[in-house]
């Protein structure tokens, strides 16, 4: 291998990271959605108590049983959760402001496995209800 050749492999070596990292990224700003350890979440325009019942809406959509619901803080932050065959999905909102609220969806598979796509599909209805 010439010295050219190993230049150009050390240069996608160290771009191509980074490029997964781009695409990621402009993939979220697009949506505004973003993906978390767990699942996905977004800041959704909206007060809580709006996008809880597009919330609740999208999982009776989706056929999730709502087992459990909290709210904490006079209504400013709701979870629920649920099941849909293995999965437990939850679905938390926090207001951000009185029209915006964050809104986080998880599903579980198992103590350790999470489905990060289906969380995000969930998440995508509920933005666009909007």
């Amino acid at each position: 291998m010439n010295a050219i050749n190993r230049l150009w492999t050390v240069a996608l070596i160290a771009v191509a990271p980074l490029s997964g990292c781009l695409a990621a990224a402009a993939a979220g700003a697009g949506t505004g959605i973003y993906l978390t350890t767990r699942g996905a979440a977004s800041t959704v325009e909206g007060s809580v108590s709006t996008v809880a019942g597009r919330a609740r809406a999208v999982m009776g959509e989706e056929g999730i049983t709502i087992g459990e619901t909290k709210s904490e803080n006079g209504g400013d932050k709701q979870e629920f959760k649920g099941t849909k065959g293995d999965l437990d999905v939850t679905i938390t909102l926090e207001r951000e402001s009185p029209s915006l609220t964050k809104v986080e969806v998880t599903a579980r598979e198992n103590v350790a496995e999470w489905d990060k796509e289906y969380a995000q599909r969930v998440l995508n209805k509920i933005v666009a209800k909007s």
